[in-house]
């Protein structure tokens, strides 16, 4: 049975693939985001220890993006977001929207040096973690792991 947003996308498979990543050594968290327009389907690993959500209190944080974005409906591809606590939940969320605002920034860099090209995947490495960012046309996985030593 498809869920929301993946079309013919086995799901079975793609929870078996899920759960191998998240056994991979050094992978701390994943989330996966809806393409369409960023709510989060699907998370694992703690993904306030990666960064900490912001107080709720805020309605904007720091980089202007809303703290709260859409969050799933019944017909998501899992409710795992929402067996969260609410700290992980926000986190998430939060780290959901700066991950949209980083992808449609370095989308609109592509498509303005060739508009006949399409971003296929981003890395963003810093000292203590990567990010790699894979956008599909139906979500946007979004995996992060520890750094290697140099």
């Amino acid at each position: 049975m498809a869920e929301k947003g993946l079309g013919s996308v086995n799901v079975e498979s793609m929870e078996e693939a899920l759960h191998r990543l998240s056994k991979k050594p050094g992978v701390k968290a994943w989330l996966m985001l809806d393409r369409s327009d960023g709510a989060v389907l699907k998370t694992n690993g703690q993904i306030a220890a990666v960064r900490p959500a912001k107080s709720s209190a805020n309605a904007n944080n720091d980089t202007g993006t809303p703290s709260s974005l859409p969050t799933p409906t019944a017909g998501s591809f899992s409710a795992d977001v929402n067996t969260n606590t609410d700290n992980e939940s926000l986190a998430a969320q939060e780290l959901a929207g700066m991950v949209w605002k980083f992808l449609s920034s370095a989308g609109s860099l592509v498509d303005e040096i060739d508009s006949e090209d399409e971003l296929k995947l981003l890395r963003l490495r810093t000292k203590n973690q990567e990010f790699v960012i894979v956008p599909e046309p139906k979500y946007l996985l979004v995996v992060i792991h520890d750094t290697p030593p140099a």
